[in-house]
């Protein structure tokens, strides 16, 4: 801990807290610190310690990537207590509201593409990614009489696409935190995950800056084989090929280039092999585009392709949550063409046309009013502008101190990266959670890493000045590092002689 203190009230909870509730990716008997939360606003949140204490907090996470708005936006606020106070819920099985139409409406048209119109309303992204495969399961197998050989799905290496059975078993299956299921999983196919590059050549810090990305940011024409030979060699057996577009998430924060996915659907076309695109952590405009798909037509637009050659690249499927609601409630959408709808909608199917999913909350009418307005305020455009401030600071605050510091880079760092308002610090070794944790929380900042990550994902609307505090923190927190790894190592070697 660090060393913060609680009044005997906040304190009794926390004990109980730590006694009986399962936090995200911790152990019961051992837990990692919490710390408890009293209000948040803007790109800040608030702790509930004595009033003595410095309790505010610049979070640089946006609550897991969803909270772009930031938190307590007086807008979704207004339009959530108005929906209230007219209905919070009904089922969605017979019945329907304007909310709901409202906001599919609303999503297609930020989608923009004439083959995406029709959406299935789902509870979070690990559903939503669990709707898509079922859709592309239930197509193949309409499509083919009741009866098909394409059951698996082809991946790449890395991936993350959620926490249930479905969506772990187009996770890494060995990399993964789901790697401990494997046998009990569904086995589908993996190919090669294509390089990492620090940034995409569709990105304002590439148009801006190019003296540093020109030569370590160019496309690999080697990087798509591994996946032909798969596509090539199990054509018969895939479903679909899923992915998340050009940035990888919670698998490695791994930025690729928008010629790998141009390929991806110049394959999916040859094949006949629909493409499932996973935009929940890229979606409405982490990335520096609406969705990240949308970076494969500027790149060809930036190459000078003529139009009539462009490759159209676009999902069969794509699913999209996080940020959808502005991170106020847990919604998630999946959106299809007319060919996928039209397969499993047929009659004579075994399911008599019915797609076969339903869950109890779908359309929830306060989530649909929150991602109304979450959608409004994107539609406004002022995210374009607000993203590629925090990319350039990124660039100039983060990369560029990072990139010339020798004595980090040639002992603790592998890699800096920047797309969007993403900025990622891969290191050489898996840190220490707990001593990260209570580091940037004593410094005013939250920021909460994994594995060999340290990562930042601010809101859309984040101050100049929190920016430039996080990033120095973050700077600061990882020459910490540095020495604690130095200090550790001299203990081991005293400890051995």
């Amino acid at each position: 801990m660090t060393g913060l203190s609680y009044d005997s009230e906040v304190q009794q909870w926390l004990d109980y807290d730590r006694e009986h509730l399962w936090h995200p990716y911790t152990s019961m008997q051992k837990p990692l610190d919490v710390y408890p939360v009293k209000s948040a606003k803007g790109a800040t949140i608030t702790l509930d310690i004595q009033e003595n204490e410095k309790s505010t907090l610049i979070e640089a996470m946006s609550s897991w990537w969803c909270m772009i708005h930031g938190y307590n936006n007086p807008e979704i606020n207004e339009g959530l207590i108005n929906q209230i106070n007219s209905f919070s819920h009904v089922m969605f099985g017979g019945l329907t509201h304007k909310p709901a139409v409202t906001l599919v409406r609303k999503l297609i048209d930020l989608i923009n593409h004439e083959k995406l119109q029709f959406c299935f309303l789902a509870d979070s992204g690990s559903v939503a990614v669990e709707v898509a495969l079922k859709m592309a399961l239930q197509y193949q197998l309409t499509r083919n009489n009741n009866k098909t050989t394409r059951s698996k799905f082809l991946s790449i290496n890395n991936g993350y696409h959620g926490d249930t059975l479905g969506a772990m078993s187009v996770c890494d299956p060995i990399n993964s935190m789901h790697s401990i299921y494997k046998g009990y999983l569904p086995e589908n196919i993996f190919a090669s995950a294509p390089t990492v590059i620090e940034t995409t050549p569709t990105s304002a810090i590439f148009k801006n800056h190019p003296e540093y990305f020109h030569n370590i940011c160019a496309w690999d024409e080697n990087d798509i084989e591994d996946f032909k030979l798969k596509m090539q060699t199990h054509r018969d057996e895939i479903c679909a090929v899923i992915l998340e577009p050009i940035l990888q998430g919670a698998g490695g924060m791994r930025i690729y280039h928008p010629q790998f996915l141009i390929e991806v659907r110049k394959l999916c076309n040859k094949f006949q092999i629909p493409l499932i695109m996973d935009e929940i952590a890229t979606g409405f405009g982490r990335t520096g585009a609406m969705f990240a798909f949308h970076h494969c037509k500027a790149f060809q637009e930036i190459s000078e392709i003529p139009r009539k050659e462009q490759v159209d690249v676009y999902p069969d499927i794509i699913c999209v949550g996080k940020a959808l609601t502005g991170g106020y409630m847990t919604l998630s959408a999946v959106v299809t063409t007319a060919e996928i709808k039209d397969v499993i909608s047929k009659p004579e199917s075994i399911t008599g046309g019915c797609f076969m999913h339903g869950p109890t909350f779908m359309g929830n009418p306060l989530a649909c009013s929150a991602a109304n307005i979450s959608l409004d305020i994107l539609s406004r455009g002022d995210w374009h502008n607000q993203v590629s401030q925090i990319e350039e600071q990124l660039f100039q605050e983060l990369y560029l101190p990072l990139k010339n510091d020798k004595t980090l880079m040639n002992t603790i760092i592998e890699n800096v990266r920047i797309i969007g308002a993403v900025g990622v610090v891969e290191l050489k070794k898996p840190i220490t959670p707990s001593w990260f944790h209570d580091q940037f929380v004593k410094r005013g900042v939250y920021i909460r890493p994994f594995n060999r990550l340290v990562y930042i994902m601010p809101p859309y609307i984040i101050h100049k000045k929190e920016l430039t505090k996080v990033t120095s923190v973050l700077i600061e927190v990882l020459r910490e590092w540095k020495l604690y790894l130095a200090t550790a190592e001299q203990d081991r070697t005293s400890q051995s002689t």
